[in-house]
């Protein structure tokens, strides 16, 4: 927090399992899994308690630690992926695939790059590279993320900066680890990248691969898919749902049919507006 936004901020900082007490309401914070640090705020008071996930994922990828499954009465949770058509594959199937690309490009002596955003994607990218292919470089947001992620306990292999790469002293072997805006920038081009590559979980919708114009599309989230959505409330043991952020509508159609008591939570916010 201190690193992306500006200002003195005062911060308190709580363990997962922690928390404090005001006025008599409890608030309890649990791993989100989604980025390092990211939490599920667990808010209790007099017998009933409400948990707001924010963004996670239930699936461990390495640097950001575990989804812990916590008991509430009212589930607040994202639903970004909340369409039956959104179903990772488990991430070792994604990674073995981005680097059998890397490696059919290093072989041919072309360079490649692999879009992924700053904080938490790309840490989990750069911890699932093979890097026997060849060396690394990464862009220096991603740098800066890379080490306060590595201050917290976080494996992440060795990279290079790309700040003052060129197209002579690259190696071709290489990849580059880059935000998606850098996909048009002049630093890219220079470089006469061959292979280019988005990691997100939008690239399980082509159209959206297409448009963007990438070679390849990995399908990689850091958000929950559609199964991951319902073992998280199922989890939970809550019976009222408000899916908020992503296809809250028919998520929401979803879950009443299946016997729950589920609001859509920008629906009622509307109604109140």
């Amino acid at each position: 927090m201190r690193y992306r936004i500006d200002g003195d901020l005062q911060i308190s900082e709580y363990g997962y399992g922690d928390g404090f007490e005001k006025n008599g309401v409890r608030f309890e914070f649990f791993s989100a899994g989604h980025v390092l640090g990211s939490a599920q705020v667990r808010v209790s008071y007099e017998g009933e308690s409400w948990i707001n996930t924010g963004d996670y994922k239930v699936e461990n990828d390495g640097v950001s630690g575990d989804f812990t499954p916590t008991t509430c009465d009212h589930f607040i949770t994202e639903c970004t992926f909340g369409l039956p058509l959104f179903r990772w594959k488990p991430q070792a199937e994604v990674f073995a695939e981005i680097n059998a690309w890397w490696a059919a490009n290093a072989a041919a002596g072309e360079l490649s790059i692999i879009y992924s955003y700053s904080l938490g994607k790309a840490q989990r990218v750069l911890h699932g590279l093979d890097t026997s292919i060849g060396p690394i470089y990464a862009h220096y947001t991603v740098e800066q993320i890379n080490a306060i992620y590595k201050r917290h306990g976080a494996t992440l292999p060795q990279t290079q900066s790309l700040t003052d790469l060129t197209a002579k002293t690259a190696d071709p072997r290489g990849i580059i680890v880059a935000p998606p805006g850098l996909q048009d920038g002049k630093q890219v081009k220079a470089l006469k990248v061959k292979h280019d590559a988005m990691a997100s979980g939008w690239m399980a919708i082509r159209g959206i691969r297409r448009r963007r114009s990438y070679d390849k599309g990995f399908v990689l989230s850091d958000h929950a898919d559609w199964p991951g959505l319902q073992e998280a409330i199922a989890s939970s043991g809550a019976s009222c749902i408000y899916p908020v952020h992503g296809y809250t509508e028919i998520f929401t159609r979803y879950l009443i049919d299946q016997g729950f008591d589920a609001r859509d939570f920008h629906l009622d916010l509307e109604r109140t507006t």
